[in-house]
């Protein structure tokens, strides 16, 4: 129950900043418009656009969390090349930040792997877009992918300002932000980690991450397996 009550206290307060926002902007431009000029009517409307994307990213990770712990949420398991599900994630996010770099370095003997194919780019958008929202401008994100024994390794670094090693196992916990001067100029909810580290679980990989020297580097470990194996691990769960 203190759980319970616990999530609703975040939610709520996660979401009323964004609608706060909102609502603030849009009365004074409605009480207001004929006063403003142009360049001010553009600046609110920008924060109103920008606070309305955040808020249907919560709604979109609330959603995520409630499917993670019912019973009824449903993987669809098919054979996946891995640089055709990341490239058009990188590409997305690029356009979200133009100071950043992306380079994509992609071992061509990686094999192909079973996964849940809108799940998976769900892990990586999370991964990705995470190394440039908490990373200092022009600066580069590395995507490197490539074989590992019985598994295939997806590894995202940023140059941010790094992750002591007492919070490695906290930032994949619900509602967690660690405070440090990046984290306070960006606004999350804390739930993209730990709903990274739930799909990547659900699906038989393994989640990790190392942090040292202002670098930051995130390594998801997939399990190259058929789609009968796949199929019969997740009835195992």
């Amino acid at each position: 129950m203190d759980n319970y009550e616990d999530f609703i206290s975040t939610v709520s307060h996660e979401l009323r900043t964004p609608l706060t926002s909102i609502r603030g902007f849009a009365q004074t431009m409605l009480g207001s418009w004929d006063k403003l000029d142009d360049e001010s009517k553009k600046k609110f409307l920008k924060i109103i656009e920008d606070q309305s994307n955040r808020l249907i990213g919560l709604v979109e990770n609330m959603l995520s969390v409630t499917k993670l712990q019912s019973e009824k949420d449903i993987f669809v398991y098919k054979e996946a090349n891995l640089r055709l599900l990341i490239e058009p994630v990188i590409a997305i996010i690029k356009n979200s930040y133009p100071s950043h770099k992306f380079e994509f370095n992609f071992n061509e003997k990686t094999p192909n792997i079973v996964v849940d194919k809108d799940k998976f780019q769900q892990i990586m958008t999370n991964l990705i877009e995470n190394a440039a929202k908490y990373s200092n401008e022009n600066t580069t994100v590395t995507i490197n992918v490539s074989p590992c024994g019985d598994y295939v390794s997806i590894k995202v670094k940023d140059r941010g300002v790094g992750i002591l090693p007492e919070n490695y196992n906290r930032i994949f916990t619900k509602f967690s932000r660690i405070d440090n001067p990046l984290t306070r100029k960006v606004q999350g909810s804390g739930l993209g980690l730990y709903i990274t580290r739930n799909l990547v679980e659900k699906m038989g990989g393994r989640i990790s991450v190392m942090s040292g020297q202002g670098e930051t580097v995130f390594e998801v470990l997939m399990p190259v397996k058929s789609v009968e194996e796949q199929a019969r691990a997740k009835c195992s769960q």
